[in-house]
């Protein structure tokens, strides 16, 4: 029987990253990706010199603010990110025969059966495989190397940043005993800190159990974290993952209710989700709106549309949504759009977009110069 080899790709501090190619001066700060600290923003990605001083994802950017006072803020490239994945992805499919995207940030590879392709050596390829990335996209990551995908991310998380390990088959229970129990996947800080109650401090007390025990303590999920604490994982690889939807949403640092202002934000949301829509080819048919009072009321409303990647035309579909909802006086926290309901652009019928060729390349030149120049370098006309 082959020995089954899957590596799990961990991009460090991503966002981050995509941020310093675009700006050299950003190495070696503390950098966030995240909102303005003056009102409601939150981290979305530290950098390792930031997280020294505690500071961490989810954390609201004011907070992160005072845990480090030379914090450098930066707001943030989205679909940028987006498109360094999808390059990424692509690269990979010529290293490795399956990949599979886990996050915007992570992915899986099956190696398994190519070792005569590497030498035999697939644990010496990983540190091969995290220079080419760091050579060809100029991004730091974390690559690990195990018998299933469970161990492999585990494994990964305990070598950040740029690190590389491999977890021979057989040994996956040895490697995870003196490990904290909150490095499974699913054991959150709720059943980490009931599981810390009961006893179970490392996952060596979790081995010492019987399946049944476990059972009686957490359920169905006891299940689970018996085989999981035994370094028991999938190796099941989901390769045909659909984008099912693409949002962006803004909460403001002061509430708004002036129609012009949050006609021209609305705007730039869309522009970064259509951009993103382009860069995965792809066109919407539902249009999505997310309004939030300043009351902390939440009302979406959503409408079909022919389909379509097109700025101007989705924005005119979203202004007509957010007018059925605003009166111009209500205070507003927080804005948001989605595109879903997907096509692929080869299956759009060519005689419902007679200058859909043209249209193509004037859009393509723009997201380039927004790549090269920043978001604000250009805008198509809509408000």
């Amino acid at each position: 029987m082959a020995i089954i080899f899957i590596a799990h790709i961990d991009l460090d501090c991503f966002f981050v990253s995509v941020e310093r190619i675009k700006d050299p001066s950003l190495i070696g700060k503390p950098v966030i990706v995240g909102g303005s600290a003056s009102g409601r923003g939150v981290v979305a990605s530290a950098s390792y010199e930031a997280r020294r001083y505690g500071v961490r994802s989810a954390m609201p950017t004011a907070q992160a603010l005072r845990l480090c006072q030379q914090l450098v803020i930066v707001s943030g490239h989205h679909g940028e990110y987006s498109d360094y994945s999808i390059r990424l992805y692509q690269r990979m499919l010529q290293i490795a025969p399956v990949v599979e995207r886990a996050s915007i940030d992570e992915m899986y590879l099956d190696f398994t059966g190519c070792e005569n392709l590497y030498d035999n050596d697939l644990p010496g390829y990983m540190k091969k495989l995290q220079q080419l990335i760091k050579s060809e996209f100029q991004l730091p990551c974390t690559i690990a190397l195990a018998s299933n995908k469970l161990i492999a991310k585990i494994a990964a998380n305990t070598v950040k940043p740029e690190g590389v390990i491999y977890i021979p088959a057989g040994v996956e229970e040895k490697f995870l005993s003196p490990l904290p129990i909150a490095v499974i996947p699913g054991v959150g800080k709720k059943t980490e800190e009931f599981l810390t109650k009961k006893g179970f401090k490392i996952v060596s007390d979790l081995q010492a159990v019987s399946l049944s025990e476990l059972v009686k303590i957490l359920g169905a999920n006891g299940e689970w974290l018996y085989h999981a604490s035994r370094g028991r994982g999938s190796t099941t690889f989901e390769t045909d993952h659909l984008v099912k939807s693409i949002s962006r949403e803004e909460t403001f640092v002061q509430d708004i209710s002036d129609s012009n202002e949050l006609e021209k934000i609305l705007f730039k949301l869309l522009e970064d989700v259509c951009s993103t829509l382009r860069s995965k080819s792809l066109r919407a048919k539902t249009v999505t709106l997310k309004y939030r009072t300043s009351k902390f009321e939440t009302m979406t409303r959503r409408h079909s549309i022919e389909p379509s990647n097109y700025d101007p035309d989705i924005f005119r579909e979203g202004k007509l949504l957010f007018h059925k909802l605003h009166d111009g006086k209500t205070p507003l926290r927080l804005l948001g759009v989605g595109l879903s309901n997907f096509i692929n652009e080869t299956q759009t019928e060519l005689e419902l977009y007679p200058t859909s060729e043209k249209r193509d390349k004037v859009l393509n030149a723009v997201d380039r110069l927004r790549e090269k120049f920043g978001d604000k370098s250009i805008t198509i006309g809509g408000v």
